[in-house]
């Protein structure tokens, strides 16, 4: 059983929240500083809002405050103050849009505050505690679901994409260029031809990994803390393909590459594609650089 967080409703919060670690990386972001000191106030008022028993903050988020919480009715559910990013901006409207089927409900939502309280997955065990093939027949089994025709509001896969092209090379020349100019180019230059020329438009998932399935008891497995764009199918695995949970080692990834291109009928050469591209464009967040990422492409770019 969580602990409750002693929470003042009518007065700001000191000294009764701890902010998680996975959270400090953003003092290095712009508004970072000032999101992370306005916490405190934005759970108590939350909390207030919704009557809301909270409990401590769980570890696995980095973009997010996340804790557990209490509805007075007795409903379990999960608090999350976003950090206003744009990759999470329409989070409750896909949530909204797949209404429970193969994701967490959305049961509330505060625009204003970035704040989002959903359904809590118990016991909440993450996908990656399966073995590989397990684990990948699940998604198998999810992604087709979450598939659905969209449009606006969400941002679309080409727009995403003419950011990318933009921040690239600019975090690669600010961090001190932490790899060959070689891959940028590349990336740059897949990323454009692939946004040109996708397939059918749906509702994908950009941070789809598997710290980011959860199990349930409403459904054996549910989607949490969706980033959705409009994009075609192929770059919806690209998370899965890309992410450590499930083994960092070029057979791992090679492994998810080709099982779940080939199952979900995907063309394998632009999922491989999409991988290199966006993992490219996600290997540096302010001042941190992901070498898993870069070593991802590496392996990619090595097959055979």
């Amino acid at each position: 059983m969580w602990r409750p967080l002693d929470l003042d409703h009518n007065a700001p919060v000191s000294g009764a929240l701890r902010i998680p670690d996975e959270l400090t990386w953003l003092r290095g972001m712009a508004g970072g500083p000032q999101w992370l000191a306005e916490l405190p106030d934005g759970l108590a008022a939350c909390a207030a809002r919704w009557s809301l028993r909270v409990g401590a903050p769980f570890g696995y988020a980095f973009a997010s405050l996340v804790v557990p919480a209490d509805l007075p009715d007795g409903t379990r559910a999960v608090l999350k103050l976003q950090f206003p990013d744009a990759e999470s901006e329409h989070e409750a409207t896909a949530l909204r849009r797949w209404n429970g089927d193969g994701a967490v409900r959305l049961l509330a939502h505060d625009p204003g505050r970035r704040a989002l309280l959903v359904e809590r997955c118990c016991p909440g065990t993450p996908l990656h505690a399966l073995p590989l093939d397990d684990a990948l027949d699940v998604v198998v089994g999810l992604l087709p679901r979450l598939w659905v025709p969209a449009g606006r509001p969400y941002t679309s896969l080409a727009d995403a994409v003419a950011g990318w092209a933009t921040n690239l090379p600019v975090a690669w020349e600010r961090n001190g260029r932490p790899y060959e100019r070689r891959l940028v180019d590349l990336a740059l230059d897949l990323l454009t031809g692939l946004a040109g020329s996708q397939g059918e438009q749906v509702l994908v998932n950009q941070d789809l990994h598997a710290a980011n399935v959860l199990r349930a008891e409403r459904e054996p497995w549910l989607v949490i803390d969706p980033k959705p764009l409009v994009g075609e199918r192929e770059f919806a695995v690209v998370p899965m393909v890309r992410g450590t949970e499930l083994g960092h080692s070029a057979a791992a990834v090679r492994r998810r590459l080709d099982r779940l291109s080939a199952e979900l009928g995907l063309d394998r050469e632009r999922v491989r594609d999409w991988t290199i591209g966006q993992t490219m464009a996600w290997s540096i967040a302010g001042d941190k650089i992901f070498h898993d990422h870069v070593e991802v492409v590496r392996w990619l770019l090595n097959e055979g």
